[in-house]
């Protein structure tokens, strides 16, 4: 075949393993035979919209086949994916369309409205929505405008189709914020791709009979790449969740047989929490993957009770996303650690200076390996930043190695902090909070959660004369950011504190609020 990059998989599995379950959700099945027709159909009609290699295709919704679909139909006539966080708010999701320059937009019904703003706002042309809210018109489209992707496939053809497509060709770009407050886009290739699946079938053993549960949201690099990716190349069965209901999962688990799944700290958490747990069978499951935090010990215990030991994880989407990994024999030996390097790929931990860190000393984690990105989509000042003169990823994350090269994550040297294993860099919010009329200065600091982890605290400065209380001021961000990165609490203060340098001191502030449940200010507030 012409095409080496991910979307030829779906022809290659479907002369392999045609007949082979390849994807389930709700009480559908598609075999990889079917996934191969639907692929290819959407190929060609993407082609008859005017796409072609390298223009960029986006997609907004919760899981679902047709974000498989797309992705590799976009792959397989040379276009780059440009998967959308579907908790985005319309503002953010008009920035990543116009950034990324997409012009087509493939979305779920329920993001209908925010598709619509967003397409608006930016170079969009054609939206498709998943299903219309009434009869199509002749030409079948929804009401609204959208073309209907049912019909979009209808008339797509199936004749043969083998666009020229590179390894190093851009596949995707993936969405991360960056401390300077607006998201960045990281062009993985398809080389990265492959490489990072790579690594997951050697280190985690996926078997051509895997059931994985894919319940993380596919838009996340974890949910993508390290799990479902990765048993569709082996030819396994991913069983898609549009969402996260533990009680739900639990069920799934035994009807389907689940034997994989990947999720973060809190949703194990839940699972275990569910009234379903204790009577749950559970004895198909094999691998459980956790990442976007350490597992807390509670919960390793929790899940060895059951017979059930997780492999632990470190990675940034940067790196598609696999850095460091932990596997089940080790979760106990080595509670807290992220792990070793992934197969065929390499990390060191770092000084200031550029020397490397002998274990117990804390520096911060550098990676290289065919996995990590091409660059950021757009920003060459920022790809340069974001590597060393000899090509090694900064990954802005502080770790520390034990003797045996094990890696334990202990600060970040950049302000993000992770909530609910979604990633929120204070930059961004804090450029919301500067948008509300009575605000002149704010900081953002992640504070100790018993649910979600961590969750964001703002300390706001008020403008001179001016008058605000919390509500007002949370309620203001509420629409220009996605749920996660609103803060739970604000205090109000006369003055930041700060470096030498003027930076404002977010070690002290950290310090201040770590127990911010009295939340100091939070009445309504004036400065004067």
């Amino acid at each position: 075949m012409l095409n080496q990059g991910i979307g030829s998989w779906p022809k290659r599995r479907a002369r392999r393993t045609p007949d082979r379950i390849a994807v389930v959700h709700e009480e559908r099945t598609w075999t990889y035979r079917e996934l191969h027709e639907r692929v290819l159909r959407l190929a060609h009609a993407l082609r008859a919209l005017g796409t072609g290699h390298g223009d960029r295709v986006a997609y907004l919704g919760p899981n679902h086949p047709a974000f498989l679909e797309t992705l590799f139909a976009t792959g397989a006539i040379g276009a780059v994916f440009v998967p959308l966080n579907a908790r985005l708010a319309a503002p953010e999701l008009a920035y990543n369309l116009s950034d990324s320059g997409s012009t087509v937009l493939v979305h779920a019904p329920e993001q209908a409205e925010a598709a619509r703003t967003a397409a608006e706002r930016s170079g969009v042309r054609e939206r498709v929505v998943l299903e219309g809210d009434g009869p199509p018109d002749a030409v079948g489209q929804a009401r609204d405008g959208a073309l209907r992707y049912e019909d979009l496939l209808a008339r797509g053809g199936t004749g043969p189709l083998d666009e020229a497509v590179r390894p190093d060709d851009p596949c995707m770009i993936m969405y991360t914020s960056g401390t300077t407050g607006r998201p960045k886009g990281a062009v993985l290739s398809h080389a990265n791709i492959i490489w990072n699946s790579v690594n997951v079938l050697v280190d985690t053993d996926l078997s051509g009979d895997e059931v994985t549960l894919i319940s993380a949201p596919l838009f996340h690099t974890a949910g993508l790449n390290m799990t479902c990716l990765p048993t569709l190349l082996k030819g396994g069965r991913v069983v898609l969740l549009g969402a996260f209901d533990p009680d739900h999962v639990l069920r799934v688990i035994e009807s389907r047989r689940v034997t994989y799944m990947f999720a973060v700290p809190t949703m194990y958490d839940a699972m275990a929490a569910a009234p379903r747990w204790a009577d749950t069978d559970l004895s198909s499951l094999r691998s459980l993957v956790c990442g976007g935090a350490p597992v807390p010990a509670r919960t390793i215990d929790t899940y060895l009770a059951r017979g059930l030991a997780f492999s632990q994880g470190y990675g940034m989407t940067e790196a598609s996303p696999g850095v460091l990994y932990l596997d089940r024999e080790q979760a106990a030996a080595k509670a807290g650690s992220a792990g070793v390097p992934h197969f065929f790929t390499d990390a060191r931990v770092v000084l200031p200076d550029g020397g490397d860190a002998t274990p117990g000393q804390s520096g911060e984690v550098l990676v290289h390996g065919p996995n990590v990105m091409t660059g950021y989509w757009g920003r060459p000042r920022d790809t340069e930043a974001a590597f060393t003169g000899d090509n090694w990823l900064r990954t802005g994350d502080v770790a520390r190695t034990d003797t045996d090269g094990f890696a334990y994550i202990v600060d970040r040297v950049k302000d993000m902090f992770v909530s609910g294993g979604e990633n929120v860099y204070p930059a961004e919010v804090e450029n919301a909070l500067l948008g509300h009329p009575a605000v002149a200065e704010c900081a953002v600091v992640g504070v100790a959660d018993a649910v979600w982890g961590e969750v964001g605290h703002a300390v706001v400065v008020l403008k001179p004369g001016a008058a605000a209380d919390e509500a007002g001021i949370l309620a203001h961000v509420r629409g220009a950011l996605a749920k996660y990165k609103v803060p739970k609490s604000v205090a109000f203060a006369e003055s930041l504190p700060r470096t030498a340098s003027g930076k404002v001191a977010k070690p002290s502030l950290r310090a201040a609020y770590a127990h911010s449940g009295a939340r100091p200010g939070a009445r309504p507030a004036t400065h004067s």
